[in-house]
């Protein structure tokens, strides 16, 4: 809430408009959230996979990695949606999605085991309980290890650039700020962005914070979603500018 409040009071300042470009930024967790969410659109489903329409094919087929500091996994444990598909198969504690950069399990609905001869381990291929393992970034140090460059609070409008490489495109949206000497100077007008998860979570990733979010699905599409992800946010020494 105190980084809240002192967020405001820099939106009254003039906003600041940058040229495209890299630019070394750090993506607050909600605007990581927008990618993964983005990227679990056919990214962690069996089917996804053996029908080679998952945006990380190149982790399969290229043997493409991330960081070794990204490990995901689908952590049904935190107890928020019931430990059973609507169809009576029980789910494990946890599915290992990707470990330590490296893809290892696939989400695996009843429908696709049986097609394709496999074990059921999710309600459907999409997830709804994300774990984003947390860094050695600690959350009061990151203006200063950000130095000079974007603090990006939000993401919105995304969409694949290239599905394919895992290329991703969007917005800034809310309280974005331009960086000087690890202090905030001013918000920064929306600019979009156009990069690859493998740069984002792969060669330009400097770290990940310690301390991580909880954020819940506010969606009710139907029924009131049970869905969530934690998950810690991402120090960049470059985001690539657009427009």
């Amino acid at each position: 809430m105190q980084s809240s409040q002192q967020q405001l009071a820099v939106l009254a300042r003039p906003s600041k408009t940058i040229e495209p470009g890299s630019y070394r930024a750090y993506l607050a967790p909600a605007a990581v959230n927008e990618i993964i969410g983005l990227t679990a659109w056919g990214g962690f489903g069996l089917k996804s996979h053996r029908t080679k329409t998952t945006p990380l094919i190149q982790m399969l087929e290229q043997g493409r990695t991330l960081s070794a500091e990204i490990s995901l996994r689908e952590y049904h444990a935190r107890g928020l949606a019931p430990m059973f598909t609507s169809s009576g198969f029980i789910k494990p504690n946890q599915v290992q999605l990707i470990d330590s950069g490296r893809y290892q399990d696939c989400l695996v609905s009843p429908r696709s085991a049986k097609e394709y001869h496999s074990v059921t381990n999710a309600e459907s291929e999409y997830p709804g309980a994300l774990d984003l393992a947390a860094g050695n970034l600690a959350d009061d140090n990151i203006l200063n290890a950000l130095d000079t460059g974007l603090y990006i609070n939000n993401l919105w409008y995304l969409n694949f650039s290239d599905r394919n490489a895992c290329q991703l495109t969007g917005m800034t949206r809310f309280a974005c700020f331009w960086v000087e000497n690890g202090e905030i100077q001013a918000p920064v007008d929306v600019m979009r962005f156009d990069d690859s998860v493998y740069d984002l979570f792969g060669s330009n990733l400097l770290g990940l914070t310690r301390e991580r979010e909880l954020i819940l699905d506010a969606s009710s599409y139907g029924q009131r979603s049970n869905s969530s992800i934690e998950l810690p946010g991402l120090l960049l020494k470059a985001l690539r500018l657009t427009l």
